[in-house]
């Protein structure tokens, strides 16, 4: 009986180390295979999970517009007063919601090519008020004409055209030709051909921001959904040859296996080019693990503090040498328009940026940007991006309309909220077919080594225990 129970004890302490030796052997291939299947899904090829998601997104984006709205024009254009603003909105457009056109894989090269078209769709319940809402705005063809048409020849010509069209510094715009397009007075009266319709996002709708083409990564994981060209769109030659800015994803993926000390890249058109998140912290969004990476304050920085922007600093007086920081000139891939832009209300920019205008309430909570990023597929499941457009005006002693300015400003224009969330079906469905699964390998690989390794140790110890009482 005595040798029954020894036999019995020793069994199940081989038992728990054979338990124990599969659990350990068990956790190096299933993460084998959970890196197999992943590499394999996250292909932009047909027939993958990340293919389907990618031609036409299954979650609703939403672009919300703020409106800068001036309570002094009068007092601005006739004493270079602080140009006091209200910010109205939200005003909410459903966007992104078009799948992907003339989507064509190279082999070759393991690239694939596409069209984004761009529509936006008015939502009144998610807003304040209607697109025929009008609010006060700088004058856009009016602000620009300096810019644009440096000459003072020029400019005295352009003035007797301002003023017959009863043009001024300011004017008032309803929400709908604001961002869409109107049809300019001023501009409609110049005697050669010029683009009369003007607004901030004109043309938007039935348009494509171009040819993209991306690597699929058949080849190399590592480089999916990484953006090989830009073409379509001239006035971005000077930026890509220049500045190397068009490069990283469309942030709507990133390659797998996402760790908290990478830098996302990922390119925007609203802004020209390509900018960068970095991680900021851990998240639980409807049951899935996330990293939440934030656009850092750096990125906004002037040239002194970080080279990399050294494009954005076209000129030395705006710029005060290079060392305003918060905003960026992308006038040269807006046709020479003196467009800036900066996160909204100025959030991390020089003082001297809001120092001319009144109205203004950063915060850190309401205007950062952030992407929430599924790790292990590099799947981004929530993100807000926040962005402001600005416009400089400056004194222009031709021009009656802008004659009595005593210093530049950068005038806020709007500022918007893109944002997106997984719905609760996709999420569900990426909890079972992904999280859902790692988990429940990782459990059994926890579960198989842990009982293994207490089955052994117990089995053990009884087993001595049994040999000291024999031995007395």
């Amino acid at each position: 009986m005595g040798c029954n129970r020894s036999c019995g004890l020793i069994a199940g302490a081989a038992i728990g180390a054979v338990l124990a030796v599969f659990g350990g052997i068990l956790m190096p291939v299933g993460d084998m295979l959970i890196e197999k299947t992943i590499k394999k899904e996250v292909v932009l090829e047909e027939g993958t999970i990340a293919f389907k998601n990618w031609v036409k997104t299954g979650t609703d984006v939403y672009r919300q517009f703020w409106i800068f709205d001036v309570q002094n024009p009068d007092e601005v254009t006739v004493n270079s007063s602080k140009i006091k603003v209200k910010q109205r909105g939200p005003y909410t457009y459903r966007v992104r919601y078009l799948a992907k056109e003339n989507v064509t894989q190279d082999p070759e090269t393991h690239t694939v090519s596409f069209l984004q078209p761009n529509g936006a769709i008015f939502e009144p319940s998610l807003s304040v008020g209607t697109e025929d809402d009008t609010f006060t705005i700088l004058n856009l063809a009016v602000a620009a004409a300096p810019q644009l048409y440096p000459n003072t020849f020029m400019q005295g010509i352009l003035n007797s055209l301002i003023k017959k069209s009863k043009s001024s510094m300011f004017q008032n715009r309803t929400l709908k030709e604001l961002l869409w397009g109107y049809t300019d007075p001023f501009l409609n009266l110049v005697p050669y051909p010029v683009t009369t319709t003007i607004g901030v996002f004109y043309p938007y709708n039935n348009t494509a921001d171009g040819i993209y083409k991306v690597f699929n990564g058949k080849d190399d994981i590592s480089k999916v959904a990484i953006i090989d060209t830009y073409k379509g769109r001239k006035n971005l030659s000077y930026w890509s040859s220049y500045c190397d800015l068009i490069n990283g994803t469309d942030a709507a993926s990133f390659p797998p296996f996402v760790e908290r000390t990478r830098v996302l890249q990922f390119f925007s058109s609203d802004i020209c080019r390509s900018i960068y998140a970095v991680f900021g912290a851990e998240m639980n969004l409807k049951g899935i693990p996330v990293y939440r990476f934030i656009l850092p304050s750096y990125a906004f920085a002037s040239p002194l503090q970080n080279p990399d922007n050294h494009c954005f600093c076209t000129e030395k007086i705006i710029s005060k040498n290079c060392t305003l920081y918060g905003v960026l000139d992308i006038s040269k891939c807006k046709e020479g328009k003196p467009v800036y832009i900066s996160l909204p209300h100025f959030l991390h920019g020089s003082p001297d940026l809001a120092e001319p205008i009144e109205g203004l309430s950063p915060n850190e909570e309401e205007h950062s940007t952030y992407l929430d990023v599924e790790p292990i597929t590099g799947f981004t499941l929530r993100f807000a991006k926040r962005l402001q457009i600005n416009m400089l005006v400056k004194p222009a002693k031709k021009i009656e309309a802008l004659k009595n300015l005593k210093q530049n400003y950068i005038v806020p224009i709007l500022w918007l909220n893109e944002t997106g969330t997984i719905g609760d079906e996709k999420a569900e469905m990426f909890r079972n077919q992904v999280t859902g699964k790692i988990n429940l390998l990782g459990l059994v690989e926890i579960v198989l080594l842990s009982v293994g390794v207490v089955m052994f140790i117990a089995f053990m110890i009884s087993y001595c225990a049994c040999r000291s009482k024999g031995v007395n």
